[in-house]
């Protein structure tokens, strides 16, 4: 196995709970077949997202101590404490394993599920910043323009009353046809987190994503039992298992995120998982390369009827590790067919 570490520099600072990051850094995972016990060469992302993942650091140690990377190494690898780490390699030999059977990771993975074939293309969605009601407005009439169906407005950075009305004009400016969510980023109180939901019902949002702090579980709870608007967990899954989120009931979409849960098949399990309980699976990625997103690209075409998914995230990356061969199109992404993650796309980082 072969680690090959990058950094790639971000169109805008990325703000998390921790901190701002003006860059993502990560590391290539390579398994070839000469060294390998692997029948076909394969191709991995671990990208880690300190606050969501393991660090940098953690990240390498866990990697340069897998040895041997058979099929068997994931059984070292914790996909608790070090999940970006298990997804670099499992994303490598999801890779290997497909090419060698000449289907594509997205048929690799229905197949082994015992699902139907996967989708030929996901939608995703745009995401509309924390700017004025103006910005908002041009940048969702642009997204519209561009072929998305569905868009999700940042909220929870200004005063309530200032979102309900940039939401307001999101929704005249795009119609009663566009689905529009909102993301809060756990930045709500209870109380306050109760009465934007209520006021949001005007405008008809798909969901309202973590609109309490991560750790509150309970609140996310009785909010979603309380409000007319569904909810959806994210950071949450930082903080709890989706074993421990589901059986809250404290969600009604759960935010999949490859990277975060150690890999496309722990991904595929959590969506899975998530479907069995009632809740629906919504794919995205942590601003990952290449490599990671046509991984979260094959996840979400694997989960059959997925709702748009976070994927259109290349655009925040100042410059990539390979040219995209699944780029966004009139919001949808068409999922590589060719064997593996893309074919001969990612030959030269192999």
């Amino acid at each position: 196995m072969r680690i090959d570490p990058f950094s790639l520099r971000l169109s805008s600072p990325l703000r998390t709970a921790r901190a701002e990051m003006l860059d993502r850094e990560g590391f290539l995972v390579s398994v070839d077949p000469t060294v390998d016990d692997v029948a076909s060469a394969g191709l991995g992302e671990a990208t880690p997202l300190p606050g969501w993942t393991e660090s940098l650091s953690a990240c390498e140690d866990a990697l340069c101590g897998i040895g041997d990377a058979g099929p068997d190494a994931l059984d070292a690898v914790d996909a608790d404490a070090t999940p970006a780490a298990r997804h670099g390699l499992a994303l490598a030999l999801a890779d290997a394993d497909a090419r060698d059977a000449g289907l594509s990771v997205a048929e690799r993975l229905a197949e082994d599920a015992e699902l139907p074939s996967p989708a030929a293309s996901v939608p995703v969605n745009a995401t509309i910043g924390d700017g004025s009601v103006d910005a908002a407005t041009r940048a969702a009439e642009r997204a519209v323009d561009d072929g998305y169906r569905c868009l999700k407005v940042k909220v929870g950075a200004r005063g309530l009353d200032a979102d309900v009305e940039r939401l307001r004009a999101v929704r005249r400016a795009v119609g009663p046809a566009v689905e529009l969510r909102a993301d809060a980023n756990g930045s709500w109180s209870r109380s306050v987190a109760r009465r934007a939901l209520d006021r949001f019902r005007a405008v008809d949002p798909a969901y309202v994503e973590q609109p309490l702090p991560a750790d509150d579980l309970d609140g996310l709870r009785r909010l979603r039992a309380d409000s007319r608007v569904p909810v959806a967990v994210d950071e949450s899954l930082a903080a709890y298992t989706v074993e421990e989120v589901l059986n809250a009931d404290a969600t009604d979409v759960l935010i999949v995120k490859p990277m975060a849960l150690g890999g496309p098949d722990e991904a595929l399990a959590a969506a899975r998982r998530a479907r069995a309980a009632g809740v629906e699976p919504i794919v995205t990625t942590t601003v990952d390369g290449v490599v990671a997103r046509v991984g979260a690209v094959h996840v979400a075409a694997a989960i059959p009827d997925v709702g748009a998914c976070g994927l259109a995230t290349g655009s925040l990356l100042a410059a990539d590790l390979a040219p995209d061969p699944c780029p966004v199109e009139a919001g949808e992404i068409s999922v590589p067919t060719a064997p593996g993650l893309a074919g001969d796309a990612f030959d030269g980082l192999r």
